[in-house]
């Protein structure tokens, strides 16, 4: 079996597959009825450079692990066996095109065939002149962009293209092979051509209704500042045509990243390469879409946690959905356990094969992630948070999916919250046994 791991930045479940009838999302839409789709998958890490070294080591983050979107595997866990290396040592060639490691240098030669590929410009390459017309202190400039161009304008164009030249080699050399192909949308700046734009009536976009901090949120509760860093042009924040705009942008490029998927997931199918590949499509993590006023990730709300995972193998994919819990460091040992590659004694993650042959079966009771000084839980029914000065977050979210209420102080609740502390520590002594 082949690999085709295919990372995007910054896409939350918000697609079609997961009820956002709203998306036009084409192509994952059909990938996912070949596929196993998870309706339940978490990251570890709600930030894209620790999330990312946390899942390719498959070892959780810690107080001094994994902490930020500058976190290196070669620093953290110097050590650690990567996915790819692993299967680089199995015989496989292992290629990284776009964005897997946050640093693509990270663990290079140990983890990759040949050196990591990045088209040049990165995500803020911009094709109308009055998005620059305020730079911000940060270097960046306008969030939005709609420009007239055809979709190799952008560098994910052409991150989907060397994907595929890729291919092609390995098709004629018959090589085995671990391709991962990493986008940089929807992270923002919202930039795609104005066609995908065009999928989208602004008007009718429907905004968040809980546009205001849960009640009882603790005062350690806070969103991600990243999106000031971004000039709004002639929107004001907060308001409803700014909500509008942000969510119009996010939509245009999933649909985009949709598209380029698409043209990679075509190829692999015109060269006969589909019936032994297996393909994983992942988000690094969360993002709120103005939930709470909160734009991005950087937190431990729901939101910020769940991302996206469909799943397709030869011979086991459905077109199923299915509510097993899983976290983003199972994703190795299972890519491992489908190839046969032995992993690592000291990794955390777990195989959820099992699960592929049987969608019904349960295999976490909980899933756990850490963003600075805060660690969180998630079950099948509530998401506990315990942030390092003491404050803590219980959400029911069986009965509170938009997690409006924290019913920490609820009495109701006194012995989910003792379960959830006790999960909690036992992920942390687990988390703290790698050295």
């Amino acid at each position: 079996m082949n690999v085709l791991f295919i990372a995007i930045d910054d896409l939350r479940p918000e697609l079609n597959i997961y009820g956002a009838k709203h998306i036009k999302s084409p192509n994952l839409d059909k990938l996912a009825s070949e596929s196993l789709v998870f309706n339940r998958a978490y990251c570890n890490v709600p930030v894209c450079g620790a999330s990312r070294a946390s899942l390719l080591t498959s070892i959780l983050p810690t107080k001094t692990r994994f902490i930020d979107y500058r976190a290196k595997a070669q620093e953290d866990v110097p050590n650690a066996k990567t996915l790819p290396g692993l299967f680089k040592e199995a015989g496989y060639t292992s290629i990284s095109n776009g964005k897997i490691f946050h640093y693509n240098k990270d663990v290079q030669e140990a983890s990759w065939s040949e050196n990591p590929w990045m088209p040049q410009g990165g995500h803020r390459v911009s094709y109308d002149p009055k998005t620059n017309d305020v730079i911000m202190k940060s270097g960046n400039g306008r969030v939005y962009e709609a420009p007239e161009v055809d979709d190799s304008a952008y560098p994910d164009y052409k991150i989907a293209q060397k994907t595929i030249k890729d291919l092609r080699r390995f098709k004629e050399s018959g090589e085995s092979f671990f391709m991962a192909c990493g986008f940089f949308r929807p992270h923002m700046p919202f930039y795609a051509p104005k066609k995908y734009w065009d999928l989208y009536d602004r008007d009718s976009i429907e905004i968040a209704d809980n546009r205001h901090l849960p009640e009882n949120a603790p005062k350690s509760l806070r969103g991600s500042g990243e999106f000031k860093s971004y000039s709004f042009g002639d929107y004001k924040p907060n308001t409803e045509e700014f909500h509008k705009m942000m969510r119009h942008g996010y939509y245009a490029c999933v649909s985009y990243v949709d598209q380029l998927v698409g043209d990679v997931l075509n190829e692999l199918e015109t060269l006969g390469l589909a019936k032994n590949t297996i393909v994983v499509v992942w988000g690094d993590h969360g993002w709120h879409l103005g939930e709470h006023e909160f734009w991005g990730k950087h937190n431990t709300l729901h939101n910020a946690l769940q991302v996206p995972l469909v799943v397709k193998v030869p011979g086991k994919s459905t077109g199923k959905h299915t509510e097993a819990l899983v976290e983003s460091v199972d994703i190795y040992p299972t890519l491992c356990d489908l190839a046969n590659i032995p992993v690592p004694n000291y990794i955390m993650g777990k195989s959820f094969k099992a699960t592929l042959d049987n969608p019904e079966k349960s295999f976490r009771a909980y899933t756990y992630a850490r963003f600075k000084k805060a660690d969180a839980i998630v079950t099948d029914d509530f998401t506990y948070s315990l942030f390092e000065n003491g404050e803590e977050m219980l959400y029911n979210r069986k009965h509170d999916p938009a997690e409006n209420k924290n019913m920490v102080a609820d009495v109701k609740y006194k012995e989910v919250l003792k379960e959830m502390r006790n999960a909690l520590k036992r992920k942390q002594e687990k988390a703290n046994k790698y050295k």
